[in-house]
C-alpha cells in the first residue's frame, strides 16, 4: 500500500455550516492546508482535496473534505482511498465529538461511533472501523437541547475566542500521530486533557 496518508476533515457544505461545532474538522483541516501550502482541488470522488508535505521531508499527505454532507462521508472516504491506495492505518478522520470538553483533543482508532453520523457512514463503507480519529472536543449540549440542533450552531462568544488555539492544537496532535504514533500523540494530548 501507499506511504501516503489521508486526513479527512467532517463537516457540511455550505456558508450556513462554516462556523458551526459540526464543522471543526473542516476548521482543522484548513489549518493544516495552511501549514502545507498550496489550494484545495475538487475531485471526482466528491471531495476538496490538497497534496503535499507537512514540512521539509515530512510524510506526503492528501487532505480532504467531502463536498456533500457529514451523513455521505463514507464515500469520498472510501473513493479517495482506493484511489490513493491508503489503507485504514494510514486514514485520519478529524472530527467533532460531544463526548469530551471543549478545547480538548483525544485520539483513538477503531472504537464505536457515539451517534455520529459521519464516522458510521464512514465504517459502512469501508467496511471498517479501525482508522485513526482525531477528536475535537466540542462538549455536551446543555439543558435538554438536542444534539443535532447543538452541533449545527455556531460556537459561543466564549468558546469562538478560544477555537482558533484548539484549532491549533487539534493541526498540532494530527502532525504528531503521523510523525511519533498514536501512543506518544494519545500521552502528550490525553495528560493535558486531564490537567497534568
Amino acid at each position: 500500500m501507499s506511504e501516503t496518508w489521508l486526513i479527512m476533515g467532517l463537516g457540511n457544505p455550505g456558508p450556513e455550516y462554516a462556523a458551526t461545532r459540526h464543522n471543526v474538522g473542516q476548521m482543522v483541516l484548513r489549518v493544516l492546508g495552511e501549514r502545507v501550502g498550496g489550494s484545495f482541488k475538487r475531485h471526482r470522488a466528491g471531495a476538496q482535496v490538497l497534496e503535499g508535505r507537512l514540512g521539509i521531508g515530512g510524510p506526503r499527505i492528501v487532505l480532504a473534505a467531502s463536498t456533500g454532507y457529514m451523513n455521505t462521508s463514507g464515500g469520498p472516504a472510501a473513493g479517495l482511498a482506493r484511489f490513493y491506495g491508503v489503507d485504514e492505518e494510514r486514514l485520519v478522520v478529524v472530527h467533532d465529538e460531544i463526548d469530551i470538553p471543549f478545547d480538548t483533543v483525544k485520539l483513538k482508532r477503531g472504537g464505536g461511533e457515539g451517534g455520529h453520523n459521519g464516522l458510521r457512514d464512514i465504517s459502512r463503507a469501508l467496511g471498517t472501523k479501525d482508522y485513526l480519529r482525531v477528536r475535537v472536543g466540542v462538549g455536551r449540549p446543555p439543558g435538554r437541547m438536542d444534539t443535532a440542533s447543538y452541533v449545527l450552531k455556531p460556537f459561543a462568544k466564549a468558546e469562538a475566542q478560544a477555537l482558533p488555539v484548539l484549532l491549533e492544537d487539534a493541526a498540532d496532535a494530527v502532525e504528531m500521530l503521523l510523525a511519533q504514533g498514536l501512543t506518544q500523540t494519545q500521552q502528550r494530548f490525553h495528560a493535558r486533557a486531564a490537567g497534568a
